[in-house]
């Protein structure tokens, strides 16, 4: 497998920033009750910010913090509820140094969270909602545009591809095209393949296998493939609380061809893994 040399950036977030020219996890925060993993565990906000803070001393330089989950088939919830579960977690976390996201695709919850400390949008719907773009340019934050067709309703039923990895590019380029043409900075900019969403089980090892063309695009990467279900299923039908060794394994696949950051439930394990990686490329 060959191996890409991570940008030379420096990403920009509030009052922090982040080197990535070296390989960064992001902790999943979801503060849901219906997630597929993590569902109802951290639900609220003391149990949210103690399960933070742990992976942040794991190791986590990035917390992704998300109040509605995008699993396949989920139910939509609510700005207001949405707006409820997530700004007083960011608030508690905001005195830490450490970089909140947001995973939502609402303008008015990332504006809210953004007053309330956040410091990077991470949009699964790339920025298609309404108003989503004038708002991204007008905040000025670090924007995770990611792929998916349709909805977490629907999206199962659009994986049709010829060309995978070709086919998220192009649709990729496409919104990143959108955003630039809206007034979001080319620097704010990191892209996401979208692994699970709108691609079956082949098409996201295919993905992976080919992950190193994405760096074509010259964006920073994120690679968010943590515990879903194609590694499940790599795994003998592994459930979603044992497949941690499986996510540690592709999201090293990820980082040595190209991705800065990987979007990880297991933290500790993901970043020993990556110290290793880095004590082997050192020597």
């Amino acid at each position: 497998m060959r191996l890409i040399p991570l940008p030379k950036q420096i990403l920009k977030c509030g009052r922090l920033s982040l080197d990535l020219s070296k390989p960064h996890v992001m902790g999943i925060l979801n503060v849901t009750p219906d997630s597929f993993s993590d569902g109802g565990a951290h639900n609220e906000k003391d149990q949210a910010v103690q399960h933070a803070l742990q992976m942040i001393e794991d190791g986590a330089t990035v917390i992704d913090i998300g109040g509605e989950s995008t699993r396949p088939g989920a139910s939509p919830v609510s700005i207001e509820e949405e707006i409820r579960r997530v700004v007083p977690v960011v608030e508690a976390l905001s005195q830490y140094d450490v970089v909140l996201s947001i995973d939502t695709s609402e303008p008015q919850v990332i504006r809210e969270a953004v007053k309330a400390g956040a410091h990077i949008w991470n949009d699964v719907r790339a920025l298609t909602r309404p108003h989503a773009l004038a708002t991204a340019a007008a905040l000025n934050i670090p924007i995770m545009i990611m792929h998916m067709r349709g909805e977490p309703t629907t999206m199962n039923n659009l994986d049709q591809y010829d060309d995978v990895t070709l086919e998220v590019i192009v649709e990729l380029q496409k919104r990143v095209d959108d955003a630039l043409a809206a007034g979001v900075k080319a620097e704010n900019i990191m892209i996401d393949p979208g692994f699970g969403f709108a691609k079956n089980a082949q098409q996201n090892l295919k993905l992976l296998q080919e992950f190193y063309k994405l760096n074509e695009m010259g964006y920073p990467i994120l690679s968010a493939l943590s515990r879903k279900r194609f590694i499940g299923e790599a795994l003998n039908g592994a459930d979603a609380q044992h497949r941690a060794v499986g996510s540690v394994a592709a999201h090293l696949m990820s980082i040595q061809q190209g991705a800065c950051m990987v979007r990880a439930h297991d933290v500790k394990a993901t970043h020993d893994a990556i110290l290793m990686w880095q004590a082997m490329q050192q020597a």
